[in-house]
C-alpha cells in the first residue's frame, strides 16, 4: 500500500516541505488557507487585504520550515506567524494612513474612497462587515483570542498556547472583548 501525502500529518508534510517537496507544501497550503484567510480577515477586515496577508503569511512560513519545532503542532505555528503579519499590516496601514492624511487637498481626488459601495446595503452583508469592522477595533490582546476562541473555534488551551498565555487569561480576555464588543455595536 502507497502512502498518499493526504495521509500524512502536519509535521511530516512540514519536513518533507522544508526538503524543497512542492506537493508536501500545497497540501499544507490546502489543508490551512482557509481558516488562516478566516483569522487574518477578522484581523484586518478588508478582504482583498485579507488575501494578501494570508499569501503573505504562507511565504514567511514556508520560508522559515527550518526553524519550525516538531514537539509544537503546525497550527499553532502557523497561527502566530499569521498574527505577526497581521500586525505588520496595521503598523504599515497606518503609515499609509498618516501619509494619505499628509498629501496637499488639490491631490485629495486622487484617494481612494474607503466607504462600502452600494452593493454592501444587504442587511446580513452589512451585519457582518459592522461586526468584523468592530472586532478589527478591539486592542490586538483582546482581539486574537476572542477570533481564535469563537471563530476559528480553538480550545481555550490551544489559544493559550497560541498566544504564549495562560488558559485563565484566555478567559478573561475573551470576556473583556466580548463585552466591549457589545459596547461597540451599541455605537456603530
Amino acid at each position: 500500500m502507497t502512502l498518499q501525502v493526504a495521509d500524512l500529518d502536519d509535521r511530516d508534510l512540514a519536513s518533507l516541505a522544508s526538503g524543497g517537496n512542492h506537493v508536501a507544501s500545497t497540501e499544507l497550503v490546502r489543508r490551512h488557507r482557509d481558516w488562516v484567510y478566516r483569522l487574518i480577515r477578522s484581523q484586518i477586515g478588508d478582504p482583498d487585504e485579507s488575501l494578501d496577508v494570508t499569501q503573505a503569511s504562507f511565504v514567511a512560513a514556508f520560508g522559515a520550515l527550518e526553524r519550525f519545532d516538531r514537539a509544537r503542532p503546525f497550527k499553532h505555528w502557523l497561527a502566530r506567524i499569521a498574527l505577526n503579519k497581521c500586525k505588520d499590516w496595521k503598523r504599515r496601514a497606518l503609515a499609509r494612513r498618516f501619509f494619505s492624511a499628509a498629501a496637499p487637498l488639490a491631490e485629495v481626488e486622487n484617494v481612494a474612497d474607503q466607504t462600502p459601495g452600494v452593493e454592501a446595503v444587504s442587511a446580513d452583508k452589512s451585519e457582518l462587515r459592522r461586526t468584523l469592522r468592530a472586532i478589527s477595533e478591539l486592542p490586538t490582546s483582546l482581539r486574537e483570542p476572542l477570533v481564535l476562541r469563537t471563530i476559528d473555534e480553538h480550545s481555550q488551551a490551544d489559544t493559550a498556547k497560541i498566544l504564549g498565555i495562560t488558559e485563565k487569561a484566555v478567559e478573561a480576555r475573551v470576556r473583556r472583548a466580548r463585552a466591549r464588543l457589545a459596547e461597540k455595536l451599541k455605537k456603530l
